[in-house]
């Protein structure tokens, strides 16, 4: 079997997804990667057959999007003549993370994709949103990458598509402790900004996880390490919290862990807001700025419970074989053979595992 996955390379939360599903997805045939965006920081350790530099997000330097250099990298020739060029018509099943060229390449030759990843949940009204909803925002979740149907993912299964989040096995199979520092990644934030805000609170360690460092760096009490996987999977697992964005993958390892979290938005990210939202029913605390009142809100914080911990209800393996199950539906169906949806998600557990994976 031919399979195509395609995988959205705004920052790291997708791609360390797809590290993990590479060896689930290749128990089925082979799979080629199309690999789409230009600002992730970690390495791909598989190779890549097609590129793009997609549709790309930037960050400032003080939480928020860069929107210049976003419309200055954004090319709607460049990404149509891309559409037209990837050939999705040449495998059995399209597996797509949040990439647009991929939506926009199926639907000009009417190939169907399965939509998965944390993103696709939110075609769920279901799924948690603020308080306030953003219409564009709103549009962007929707419209931005789809498929034919959705396989999503997220904290808890707001709806009956909405599978586990897809946790690494080092981090399944941890032995947690307390070495009483705390790991931060906040991307959207440059160092100078983190430095300032965390060197006020000389009594506590932070190890700031850097997208400029280029080696592992001390200054006082913050020591500053290049993103790395490994390297960050350690600071994580022997912390006594988290800080980090709004985003899917780092809060879900936190909360699997029993880790404090506290999340930090990015500015204008609607998605980020959702994902907020979707913590704050397991009692994680979201701080909107790094001011002035940032050192006390990290004190009362760290005086606070730990949140409510993460229960997974599928296995990875049990997750992909639904994905495989749903675009073999797919492609029975463009042939006229069965309808789309038949298989439902309590199905997996009558499907044959994979104990080597599992």
């Amino acid at each position: 079997m031919q399979i195509l996955y395609t995988i959205q390379a705004t920052g790291n939360g997708h791609i360390s997804r797809a590290i993990e599903l590479m060896p689930f997805l290749q128990q089925y045939g082979n799979v080629d990667v199309f690999l789409s965006g230009s600002n992730s920081s970690l390495p791909m350790p598989f190779p890549v057959k097609y590129k793009s530099n997609g549709l790309s997000l930037f960050y400032g330097n003080t939480g928020g999007l860069d929107y210049f250099k976003i419309a200055k990298a954004f090319s709607p020739y460049r990404i149509f003549k891309e559409a037209k060029n990837l050939p999705v018509e040449k495998y059995d099943i399209v597996i797509n993370d949040f990439e647009s060229i991929t939506t926009l390449a199926c639907k000009l030759k009417g190939v169907p994709c399965v939509h998965f990843g944390h993103q696709a949940s939110f075609q769920s009204a279901h799924t948690p949103r603020p308080n306030k909803k953003d219409m564009m925002g709103e549009l962007i979740l929707k419209n931005y990458a789809s498929g034919t149907v959705n396989v999503g993912l997220h904290f808890d299964a707001y709806d009956d598509f909405i599978f586990s989040p897809i946790l690494k096995q080092n981090i399944l199979q941890a032995q947690p402790s307390n070495k009483k520092h705390i790991t931060v990644y906040l991307s959207h934030y440059s160092d100078e900004v983190v430095a300032a805000a965390l060197g006020k609170i000389k009594e506590i360690r932070f190890q700031v996880f850097s997208k400029t460092a280029k080696k592992i760096e001390v200054k006082n009490n913050i020591t500053f390490i290049p993103v790395n996987n490994e390297m960050f999977n350690n600071s994580m697992l022997h912390s006594e919290g988290v800080i980090t964005g709004a985003g899917f993958e780092t809060p879900a390892e936190a909360l699997y862990l029993g880790k404090k979290l506290l999340c930090l938005p990015i500015h204008g990210q609607y998605e980020q807001l959702c994902n907020a939202a979707a913590l704050e029913q397991f009692n994680v605390p979201k701080i909107e700025n790094i001011d002035s009142h940032f050192t006390v809100q990290i004190y009362n914080w760290l005086q606070m419970e730990a949140p409510k911990k993460l229960q997974l209800n599928q296995s990875t393996a049990q997750t992909i074989e639904y994905v495989i199950a749903k675009g073999l539906e797919l492609q029975k169906k463009s042939i006229g053979s069965i309808a789309t949806n038949t298989l439902k998600k309590e199905d997996i557990f009558s499907l044959q595992p994979h104990p080597q994976f599992a």
